[in-house]
């Protein structure tokens, strides 16, 4: 099985940076779409960012538009996500997540496959 795991969460003042790493396992990490999502405390889980296997392809939710980017290298099999501007409202678990079936309906969390188990970060004031 393909294991995910997140890193680089932590406390960041808003208007701060704050960058994540995701670590996939396997040797076939190009074939894998993957993408982030966050879910805040009493909140439903969202889409964050997704990436092709190419990283040709990229996705933002709206929310994060213009302030996030993310990015792979596939030697290294790992996602980033880098976030500026950090907002309040960014607060949140955030996961990574790889989908093995190929990118589409990439903001639905149901169609990835493996789940990193999250890293918080928290934006304070």
């Amino acid at each position: 099985q393909v294991q995910v795991v997140e890193s680089g969460g932590g406390f960041v003042q808003a208007g701060g940076s704050l960058n994540l790493s995701c670590v996939a396992s396997g040797r076939t990490f190009s074939a894998y779409a993957m993408g982030w999502f966050r879910q805040a405390p009493g909140k439903e889980r969202e889409f964050v960012a997704a990436i092709a296997g190419s990283g040709d392809t990229k996705y933002y939710a709206e929310s994060v538009k213009g302030r996030f980017t993310i990015s792979r290298v596939n030697a290294k099999d790992t996602v980033f996500l880098e976030m500026n501007s950090l907002k309040l409202e960014d607060t949140a678990v955030y996961y990574c997540a790889a989908k093995e079936t190929g990118f589409y309906y990439y903001s639905s969390s149901r169609t990835y496959d493996y789940w990193g188990q999250g890293t918080q970060v928290t934006v304070s004031s």
